[in-house]
């Protein structure tokens, strides 16, 4: 029998929540992550899979006796295979209000493109 996922997440770290989203430019990813710093936060992008990875550490006092745990603390990471080619050199990343924005550039030739029809 499987062991609950809050019992999961204690023994192996948590798993932030995280949308990936597309428009005609950009693929963009969208990761909570409450009660972090940005230093603690790692981004990479490897043969087209984003890997957002990073630790958050316990506020406790290790002298305090600890009733009750929700709030998920220690290391994660998480991986996406992007839809499609990337253009690496224009990635960018922001995080306000415990909310990490990825904003991943789709290569030009990854991009829709329009193609017209002439009448004859």
């Amino acid at each position: 029998m499987a062991a609950p996922l809050q019992q999961r997440q204690l023994l192996n770290g948590w798993t932030p929540a995280l949308d990936v989203y597309q428009n005609a430019d950009n693929v963009v990813a969208v990761v909570e992550l409450p009660g972090m710093r940005k230093e603690e936060i790692e981004i990479s992008l490897h043969d087209g899979t984003l890997t957002i990875a990073g630790e958050r550490k316990s506020t406790s006092d290790e002298r305090e006796k600890t009733e009750r745990i929700e709030r998920f603390t220690g290391k994660f990471r998480r991986s996406v295979t992007l839809p499609t080619r990337i253009d690496a050199a224009k990635i960018a990343a922001s995080y306000k209000d415990g909310v990490l924005t990825v904003t991943l550039p789709k290569a030009e030739e990854a991009k829709p493109k329009k193609i017209e029809v002439s009448i004859e």
